[in-house]
């Protein structure tokens, strides 16, 4: 012990030094891998209850962030990515003649219903696209399509509800949610979890957003088009000290309450989300300035578009390349409300398709072909869906109904195969013949890419380790690169 001593009295040399300390630099290059230790990973109070809990990645992610597109209504797959000639050769005959029709949202059953619009191959890959999306289109070799999407319910409010928080009942987790938990975030000034809100709202409202039984520090920070995104973000008083000394204030008495009542999860978040908010005044304000981006950048996503949609939502995607700079860990893009509404084309199949591609599909090209350029593509998921399909014949004559049993997706970026068609449906896209996916599967896919085993990430509640797949789910291995 006296040598040991000795030893540490004098001083080091740099070969000693380096000697002594070359494991902990090991340690310190194996954390960086992992993104380093991020703001807001920490093991919560009910570790106790839930001692298989993991906090931070169980194994290298492929991905750091993800970006999720959210196609609000319903986007018909026969007429984006899933072409059928068949519906072509037997357009105007009865569908009950040809195959068994299941029970719809409106039970309107018309005839066939051929697709409007003519599908072309792009890429090295081949991949057939409509020309809904002649700019999404030539990013298709950067793209996993996924045919064979299933949902479980052919409702709006519910499918939204099982697409977000993997349960069709109102007041689970969303998965933005379960992310930030599992992961924390990278940046101490913005929130982990951010919505941008393009305008709709989808049915179920904001509970497709929030915490649930999670604390509530880990509910979705929703952010609004315009000059004002966030409410309150500009401080009314002209001292920065005065409003530093009120919100000391106020945590003094939130402090004062928890020493009395002990530890309150609703009082603990709304301490975290003061400071949080403090904080955003000076970060949101420079985050929603596009005058750093050139006008070769703004142009690619579409903000120089004659339509005022595709300006809005090309604002929302580079704001979403924004947030993956800055290190936010989940962010979802909501639609942006035109003429004809959401994807939900009961009638008018053409105007309403038409319109929302025509908003969404240069801004999504741009997103992706930006975050390539930039070399963020690499670890960032991108992830475009709506809740679930539409039928192969018609609603009344000029529409079509809602359709759980088949729709299609795509995902793009960090360890994603690109160019790859993965599952099948049948001659006119109505039901899946070939490798099922389910919600359950994309979010253990998605959590797969972040580096989470999807059944190790849990929750104790109502005395049950509850996780965001439920029991269910398999991580889709063909896409992945």
């Amino acid at each position: 012990m006296g040598k040991y001593n000795n030893f540490m009295k004098r001083s080091l040399s740099r070969r000693e030094m380096l000697s002594i300390c070359k494991g902990g630099f090991g340690a310190l290059a194996f954390t960086s891998l992992f993104g380093g230790l991020p703001f807001g990973c920490e093991r919560p109070k009910n570790i106790i209850k839930t001692p298989n809990l993991y906090l931070g990645p169980h194994y290298l992610p492929k991905a750091k962030n993800v970006i999720f597109l959210y196609m609000d209504g319903g986007v018909s797959q026969v007429d984006s990515f899933d072409p059928k000639p068949r519906l072509a050769k037997e357009n105007g005959e009865d569908p009950r003649k040809k195959f068994k029709v299941d029970a719809t949202q409106f039970d309107n059953v018309g005839k066939i219903l051929k697709s409007p619009w003519q599908f072309k191959q792009y890429g090295e890959s081949g991949i057939p696209v409509s020309e809904l999306f002649p700019h999404i289109a030539t990013c298709v070799d950067d793209l996993a399509l996924i045919r064979s999407m299933t949902s479980n319910f052919p409702e709006h409010t519910n499918a939204n509800y099982f697409l977000h928080t993997g349960s069709g009942i109102q007041g689970r987790p969303s998965m933005g949610s379960w992310m930030t938990y599992g992961l924390g975030s990278e940046n101490k000034n913005i929130p982990g979890y951010v919505v941008l809100d393009g305008g709709l709202i989808p049915p179920g409202g904001l509970d497709n957003f929030k915490n649930g039984f999670l604390p509530a520090s880990y509910q979705a920070s929703v952010l609004r088009a315009g000059a004002a995104p966030v409410a309150n973000i500009t401080p009314h008083e002209t001292i920065r000290n005065l409003q530093e000394e009120k919100l000391n204030y106020i945590k003094e008495l939130d402090n004062s309450l928890i020493g009395k009542m002990g530890e309150v999860d609703a009082v603990e978040s709304a301490i975290s989300n003061y400071e949080l908010a403090y904080k955003m005044q000076s970060s949101i304000p420079e985050l929603t300035q596009f005058s750093s981006e050139t006008k070769a950048t703004k142009k690619l996503y579409g903000m120089d578009s004659d339509d005022p949609h595709t300006r809005g939502y090309a604002a929302q995607c580079l704001l979403a390349r924004r947030l993956v700079e800055r290190g936010v860990r989940f962010i979802e893009l909501t639609c942006p409300k035109v003429a004809a509404d959401r994807w939900d084309q009961h009638s008018n199949l053409r105007d309403g398709h038409e319109r929302n591609a025509h908003a969404v599909d240069q801004p999504i090209a741009g997103l992706l072909k930006d975050l390539k350029s930039l070399g963020l593509l690499e670890e960032t998921l991108v992830v475009w869906t709506g809740e679930f399909g539409r039928t192969p014949f018609a609603q009344g004559t000029d529409g079509r109904d809602h359709n759980p049993s088949a729709f299609s997706m795509w995902m793009a970026g960090a360890g994603i195969k690109g160019g790859t068609i993965f599952g099948r449906t049948d001659e006119y896209g109505y039901r899946v013949i070939e490798n099922e996916v389910t919600i359950h599967d994309l979010h253990a896919t998605i959590m797969h890419l972040l580096g989470i085993n999807h059944e190790q990430l849990t929750f104790r509640f109502g005395g049950r380790d509850m996780r965001l797949t439920d029991v269910h789910g398999h991580v889709m291995k063909d896409i992945l690169a």
